[in-house]
């Protein structure tokens, strides 16, 4: 090989991890050199600065975590200060967890204490959430690959809402966060339904935050867990970040302020009567979240859809778009305007009831996204699950957009097989009806008679079908039935599970797990026509992803 054909290859192969990094979100640039501004003495004396910083980043004051390091494993975390922390005979770290420790004396927050993080003798953060379920702050991180982007729009959606607000780069110089100041206690909700709204006006119409960072807030619940004190955020100023030029706050162009604490002090905190009208002015009106679910997140049942009224989206939108139908359905980013962009994306979102249920008990929420998204993001297409294309198409209709709907799917191989038994008229309905559609669920009572609905279904359309069961027992009855109804034998009719793969590629039951492996599904369900999922109700569990 010679050194042009090598250096090519090396070219391609730095491309692909590249773009493998980028889709999972993983920035693999160094830290842009930040320009470092002279920074001007402050006229705040010691006690002034310190009083400051105590205002604007206001949290528990029974409690602070503090920065540990670990010598010899690299590993950083932060933990409560407790007086008795490696006290011999005393502290039993790290055989007995901190939380279950009968020894812990919680040290409470100082002036002392944040003077010594200014100084850089240690690194202390912050609890926001009070034990009255309040907050003076919110605080929003962004540190995915496209971080200085995110922050950007989001301050930017900041300013165009009213809402004051202080960017600081995170002590890494791998990514920021946004801070918002309260003249007084608010609401912890109020607060997070805040940054909700800004998060979901800056994907409405400047730039597609991920779904993730509505996770990605400071406090991260609306009500403190029990037996804990919900999440945290490092304090910013800390000196040997700072010295780097990270740690500090920045301007639009990510520049440090020269003098950091005059422009703390020009911070106006938001008054607390000034959330709702924003909250009205980032939405219309609608959920913060934006997704096509329940507008109260107090409801019961928080994640059952609500009838949405018709909304037009604003700014210019194309004529016509090219939608492809495959296995997902495909939109060309290049002819989407943003906000067409973000609400096809939130027409697969929904929000996921274990982070309200958690929520309710007062439990962590540690873990849990709020909003479950499917759209899938390629280099040069948004997709969306199939379910999703009558919400689609009805979307481009009510915005003028002519569909030229591709249909790239693979319409599987005929197959000659005939039903042999007797349907009753409700089975025959229930057929009738899923001939008229290429997906659906077929919703019936114990003893229906599904799986007889299904056979005559197969003999019917009369293209190769794969079952899928969640169980080996399963797999066998389906067997058995379907040889029964349909007449055929196992030449017919074959199996995938079990530890044993006999398809035939004609009609396969197969058992879901052993269709898919280290992520991977197998590529033997790209040559069916038609596919049946048996009590589909299971899909949905986290042990079927």
């Amino acid at each position: 090989m010679n050194d042009a054909a090598e250096l090519s290859r090396l070219q391609a192969e730095n491309a692909r991890l590249i773009s493998l990094l980028e889709s999972h979100g993983i920035d693999w640039r160094p830290p842009q050199p930040v320009v470092l501004v002279a920074l001007e003495p402050s006229r705040l004396s010691t006690a002034e600065k310190v009083a400051l910083f105590r205002r604007l980043f206001r949290g528990r004051t029974d409690v602070y975590p503090v920065r540990w390091e670990g010598k010899t494993s690299g590993k950083s975390g932060y933990a409560p200060a407790c007086a008795n922390e490696w006290r011999a005979g005393v502290c039993d770290k790290p055989r007995i967890k901190c939380g279950d420790c009968g020894n812990r004396s919680l040290i409470p927050l100082s002036d002392a204490v944040i003077y010594d993080h200014l100084a850089g003798e240690h690194t202390v953060g912050v609890y926001p959430l009070l034990e009255d379920d309040s907050c003076y702050f919110l605080a929003v991180d962004f540190d995915e690959a496209e971080w200085r982007e995110d922050a950007r729009a989001f301050i930017q959606s900041c300013e165009a809402l009213g809402v004051p607000s202080a960017l600081e780069i995170s002590r890494s110089g791998r990514g920021a966060h946004a801070w918002v100041f309260f003249a007084s206690r608010v609401a912890a909700r109020d607060a997070r339904r805040l940054g909700t709204a800004i998060i979901s006006h800056t994907c409405a119409r400047t730039r597609q935050l991920k779904l993730e960072s509505y996770d990605r807030l400071f406090p991260n619940q609306d009500t403190l867990p029990k037996g804990g004190f919900g999440n945290l955020i490092a304090l910013p100023l800390q000196k040997g970040p700072r010295e780097q030029g990270f740690s500090v706050f920045v301007d639009a162009d990510l520049r440090p302020y020269p003098d950091q604490w005059a422009f703390l002090a020009s911070i106006q905190p938001m008054a607390a009567h000034d959330i709702e009208p924003t909250l009205l002015r980032a939405t219309g009106g609608v959920h913060p979240l934006d997704v096509t679910f329940i507008d109260d997140e107090d409801l019961a049942t928080p994640w059952k859809r609500e009838n949405t009224s018709t909304k037009k989206l604003a700014g210019p939108m194309p004529k016509s778009l090219t939608v492809t139908l495959a296995n997902l359905i495909y939109f060309e980013k290049d002819h989407l305007p943003q906000a067409l962009a973000n609400r096809l994306i939130r027409l697969a979102a929904f929000q996921n009831p274990e982070f309200y249920k958690a929520q309710a008990m007062r439990m962590s929420v540690w873990d849990k996204p709020r909003v479950i998204g499917c759209a899938e993001n390629y280099p040069q297409h948004i997709a969306l699950p199939r379910g999703c294309l009558d919400a689609a198409l009805d979307l481009l209709r009510d915005n003028d957009i002519a569909c030229d709907l591709r249909d790239e799917r693979f319409g599987g191989e005929p197959i000659d097989v005939s039903f042999v038994g007797t349907r009753r008229l409700d089975q025959e309905a229930a057929i009738a009806s899923m001939l008229r559609h290429d997906a659906g669920v077929l919703c019936a009572p114990t003893a229906f008679g599904k799986t007889v609905t299904a056979a005559a279904m197969i003999a019917r359309r009369g293209v190769n079908t794969l079952v899928l069961v969640h169980r080996t027992e399963l797999l066998k009855q389906w067997q058995e039935r379907l040889q029964a109804f349909l007449g055929v034998g196992k030449g017919v009719i074959g199996t995938i599970g079990g530890g044993k793969a006999k398809p035939t590629g004609k009609i396969d039951i197969a058992v879901m797990q052993s269709l898919s492996r280290q992520g991977e599904v197998n590529p033997l369900v790209e040559g069916y026509g038609q596919v049946i999922v048996d009590e589909c109700h299971h899909v949905g569990a986290v042990s079927f992803d």
